[in-house]
């Protein structure tokens, strides 16, 4: 066995790592048809895929770009802040999780609120987005809902909601929860003085958002699919003891038996908004 002491490592030649200056985000896989995508084509689609018409998310300000006129929107409330009143701690503590937010977002909250113009008319709106948390509803939000519905009293103008969510945030406990009732309240005062009030719900919409302003509007609008309902399928059907129908929280569901009004795709949402906030405005 001596030959086999004599056999030297081969030597390789002493490379460094070249950095990799291939292009990213050129493609996307459908995450209902995984079908691959192209980016730039998914995003001028309204980020609606091209094979089976799939509805991505979106973020607030996008969600404005696809509704309202360029350039119109003027934020308020933009100083309100989460706080953590009841120093809530799970496996992390409620100002961690809103620190992480912060950084994945750079949002203060998962509501953004605001003036604009949809064709020239004012209207004041509010635009969830679930990037934040979840689009979970604590104080902040719900007060920036109420306020954009008392600004749209206080300017007669139309009010539209963009709901977007996964429920009431657990980490502010019963506070979190009054906000339906805040929201409901500033909802009736619109009603009660005539002005119009649109909601679209998106993909989801859930828990105390369900359960409230977002089912309230003068017109419930919906996206095609959008999963809608308070809580899931398996807590309810402990809780009444039944088998639900396949699809009972899907937009194409609740249209049927009466819980929206109207499924529109996201290519003709401005044209279809357009035409609601000036037949109400008459």
């Amino acid at each position: 066995m001596g030959w086999f002491n004599t056999v030297r490592n081969p030597k390789f030649k002493n490379t460094k790592k070249q950095p990799n200056n291939n292009p990213t985000g050129l493609w996307k896989k459908c995450v209902n048809c995984s079908e691959i995508l192209q980016t730039e084509r998914l995003i001028e689609n309204h980020n609606v895929c091209t094979f089976c018409d799939h509805h991505y998310r979106l973020s607030a300000e996008e969600r404005l770009a696809t509704l309202i006129d360029a350039g119109s929107f003027r934020e308020f409330g933009s100083d309100l802040e989460t706080k953590n009143p009841l120093q809530f701690m799970d496996k992390l503590s409620y100002n961690d999780r809103l620190n992480k937010a912060y950084e994945k977002t750079g949002k203060k909250d998962g509501t953004l609120s605001g003036f604009a113009k949809i064709d020239g008319i004012k209207v004041v709106m509010a635009v969830m987005d679930f990037s934040f948390m979840g689009g979970s509803m604590g104080v902040v939000t719900g007060e920036k809902i109420a306020l954009a519905m008392d600004l749209a009293l206080e300017n007669k103008a139309p009010c539209i909601v963009v709901s977007c969510s996964g429920g009431a945030r657990m980490q502010e406990g019963l506070l979190s929860l009054m906000q339906m009732a805040k929201t409901s309240a500033a909802r009736k005062r619109l009603k009660d003085a005539g002005i119009p009030y649109i909601s679209l719900i998106t993909d989801p919409t859930t828990g105390g958002c369900a359960a409230s302003f977002s089912i309230q509007g003068d017109i419930n609008i919906s996206e095609p699919k959008a999963l809608i309902g308070f809580a899931g399928p398996r807590v309810i059907e402990q809780s009444i003891r039944q088998t639900l129908p396949d699809g009972f929280q899907r937009a194409e569901f609740l249209l049927e038996h009466g819980f929206i009004d109207r499924i529109i795709h996201r290519k003709d949402l401005r044209k279809e908004m357009t035409f609601f906030v000036k037949m109400f405005g008459k």
